[in-house]
């Protein structure tokens, strides 16, 4: 069949709901009988709670009842591993319950008639903390005398380890002419999704215990919640309201677990909205990583040996940190081909807010080093650094830092030249002419580039469920799309539309998607991961295949259901990093022109040129919105936020500390250029493109201002106090 509504833009379905207001997201949730819950954090880093005091707040006006440690069926949950208190407190079976590891650990949850009687209850609770010395630098919590914040968890803070051994770095380094080393530093990022955590919880019509609140993954988030509350997996059900953004902070729960205690114990629906400071201090955030590098290459520009080490600050709980470090793993070495690499890579636990899944998952941290080297590196051997990446550049056959190949098509290539070609890149012959004296203003251009995993890793059996039903008599009539994919603002569910037409040959108006919900729909696998375009387009694809072949055989309604099944990966060697960890990757190429402006240091970012292999753009319009608004987010984290605490308190704990970006503030020009090299697995060949625009952002930004102003950043944001440092200006 041709394709005819696949590869074609065509309006998001869900347009006309969110801009008239009409879309209901978890706030806006309403039930009759509803009570209203808000919960303590324990607002220090790293402290016992000794007790707690109830008695006032009880008896506060509207008070219905208060939730503490002892209350919790299992007192534990976590998406990796169960490592962290649903409330922290005394009276818990679990032990080490009784410690908060960082400020925004719940130690209680409060419920009233309304939100105001709430809200001025937990004033009224009166926690005894004894205070403990915080770990709050990853580096220190490292060493041997450092206190263990998980004695349960083994005798030290380093909750993962990644090696990556590959040739023989000492002889590769011992063949090289040329040789960078160096030591950067990625910030944390705040999500600053539009829709702060909240949710409804109540029971339904079959006794099971309904949560609707935003996330990423309803299956996941029913095995949380139903461990929790120590009741089986099908007493728990998960339904997605409208979300507003997620970009991997909602794969972690929050609300989720305390709003289902309560409406188990109570009988009665209970509600909660955090304000966007409880947001800010009591989720996960993008990890803070340190990365040390040398790396070595020969006079004719190839790349001979890699010697990395990085340290991730995981913060009090695993939530992903073992996955974004594997990843970060990965990609440390770039997209290109390396025959000797020597890699560390380490998790932390510390008294920082958690370390959580954020758009990149780890690449852009590595990225950012694995980049630098690169433009150090050819600046050194007196190399454009196009050319310099196209020696190195990876190409199918060739072998990855895991020792395996990577899987074809290996498009990076062609990424390159399609960045190089679009911005008309001239050659960069590193002949530094002197800053004119006429204006204070400079300009330089930068080049990066990328690649990113579609999909689970690491031997994770990787899967998808949809099913497809379709109505009618003589004609299709009307079709029932069932998929628990999470919409969180990136376009899926017009894409899943755009696929189920075009594999049924009809309009997409006769198309209905039902909303995601545990109870009424098999397992989708997590809006991450850039895999779910991939993952759900076949599925998808396949029920509507197996509905229609149905209907041709005159069965009415006709009904099917898929599971899809990627191509199967393998953990990684404990010792060597030998593996398979994926099944494709995508690739991108930057081209960044920037303005600095040497007497105040602002960095203007005047143009973006993304070259991004999306495979097939499913709906090129959604492919386009997807590479600008990645770009505008990593370019807030390379150039304006900063994230600040002290002595483990979080001192940006609003968007009025914590800046982000505005129409002020974005680049002026974002121009996307999609490469579409088919996956052979993908639907019509589709890739995963929400987290690939991100990645070479950072590193891109860092050499145009280099090419502008001569210094090299180590280290973001690029704020103006810290361009004028490297210039000498300012102390």
């Amino acid at each position: 069949m041709p394709t005819t509504i696949v590869g074609t833009p065509h309006p998001r379905v869900d347009a006309q709901g969110k801009v008239s207001g009409e879309t209901k997201y978890s706030g806006d949730l309403h039930m009759p009988g509803m009570l209203f819950m808000k919960t303590v954090m324990a607002e220090r880093p790293h402290a016992r709670v000794r007790n707690i005091q109830l008695a006032k707040a009880l008896a506060a006006p509207g008070v219905v009842a208060i939730y503490t440690a002892k209350d919790v069926p299992v007192n534990e949950y976590g998406l990796q591993i169960p490592d962290q208190p649903v409330l922290c407190g005394p009276g818990a079976s679990k032990p080490y319950t009784d410690i908060v590891r960082f400020v925004g650990d719940q130690v209680a949850a409060i419920v009233a008639e309304t939100e105001a009687q709430a809200a001025a209850a937990i004033k009224m609770i009166e926690v005894d903390y004894e205070d403990l010395p915080p770990l709050l630098d990853p580096i220190t919590a490292m060493q041997p005398e450092a206190p263990i914040l998980h004695p349960d968890r083994g005798n030290t803070n380093v909750c993962v380890h990644y090696k990556i051994r590959k040739g023989n770095v000492d002889e590769g380094f011992a063949k090289a002419d040329a040789i960078v080393e160096g030591e950067y530093h990625t910030p944390v990022q705040e999500h600053a999704y539009l829709q702060p955590e909240a949710g409804l919880a109540y029971i339904d019509a079959e006794g099971r215990i309904v949560v609707e609140s935003a996330g990423q993954w309803t299956h996941a988030d029913r095995k949380s919640v139903a461990h929790a509350l120590g009741v089986p997996d099908e007493q728990v059900r998960i339904i997605y309201p409208a979300i507003g953004g997620a970009f991997g902070g909602r794969e972690d729960l929050s609300v989720q677990i305390v709003l289902a205690l309560a409406a188990m114990k109570l009988k009665q629906p209970v509600k909660i909205i955090w304000s966007r400071r409880e947001s800010i201090i009591g989720h996960g955030k993008r990890h803070a990583v340190l990365l040390r590098a040398k790396w070595g290459a020969t006079r004719d520009g190839k790349l001979v040996a890699i010697e990395n080490e990085i340290i991730g600050d995981g913060g009090a709980y695993m939530y992903t940190t073992n996955k974004v470090l594997g990843n970060a793993a990965i990609t440390s070495s770039g997209p290109y081909f390396v025959p000797n690499i020597k890699t560390d890579v380490y998790g932390v636990y510390t008294n920082n807010v958690p370390g959580a899944a954020f758009r990149g998952f780890g690449a852009p941290q590595a990225l950012f080093m694995a980049e630098s080297q690169m433009n150090k590196l050819a600046e050194k051997l007196r190399m454009d650094p196009v050319e310099f990446r196209l020696k190195n550049a990876l190409k199918n056959g060739d072998t990855m830092g895991v020792g395996t190949p990577a899987p074809n098509p290996v498009s990076i290539k062609e990424c390159i030249e399609a960045a190089r070609d679009a911005c008309k890149w001239k050659k960069v012959n590193w002949k530094r002419k002197p800053a004119s004296k006429k204006t204070h203003r400079v300009r330089g251009r930068g080049f990066a580039t990328g690649f990113k995993n579609v999909g689970f890793s690491f031997g994770y059996k990787e899967n998808c469920w949809a099913k497809v039903e379709i109505f009618g008599s003589s004609n299709i009539e009307r079709v029932v799309l069932h998929h628990a994919g999470a919409e969180v603002g990136q376009g899926f569910q017009t894409a899943m539309t755009q696929i189920a037409a075009e594999a049924l040959g009809i309009p997409t108006n006769l198309i209905e998607l039902r909303t995601p919900d545990s109870a009424t729909q098999g397992n989708p696998g997590s809006a991450s991961a850039s895999r779910l375009t991939f993952m759900a387009g076949n599925s998808v694809k396949g029920a509507a295949e197996r509905a229609l072949e149905k209907w041709r055989a005159e069965e009415r309604p006709a009904i099917a259901e898929f599971e899809y099944f990627a191509p199967p990966t393998t953990p990684m060697d404990k010792e060597t990093g030998y593996s398979t960890p994926n099944f494709q990757y995508a690739y991108v190429a930057q081209a960044i022109d920037v303005e600095v402006d040497t007497e105040t240091g602002h960095v203007r970012v005047k143009r973006v040129v993304s070259a991004d292999d999306v495979g097939k753009a499913i709906n090129p319009d959604l492919v386009i919105g997807q590479i600008e608004g990645a770009v505008v987010q990593a370019h807030g984290y390379a150039v304006l936020e900063e994230y600040k605490t002290r002595n483990g308190q979080v001192m940006t704990d609003q968007l009025s500390t914590y800046l982000i970006p505005t129409i002020w503030d974005i680049p002026e020009k974002v121009e996307s250029v999609l490469v579409e090299a088919p996956d052979p697995n993908g639907p019509w060949g589709a890739r995963g493109v929400g987290e690939l625009p991100y990645l070479p952002v950072a590193p891109a930004i860092a050499a145009a201002i280099h090419d502008a102003i001569g210094v090299w950043l180590n280290e973001f944001p690029f704020t103006p106090e810290r361009v004028l440092k490297a210039l000498g200006k300012i102390k």
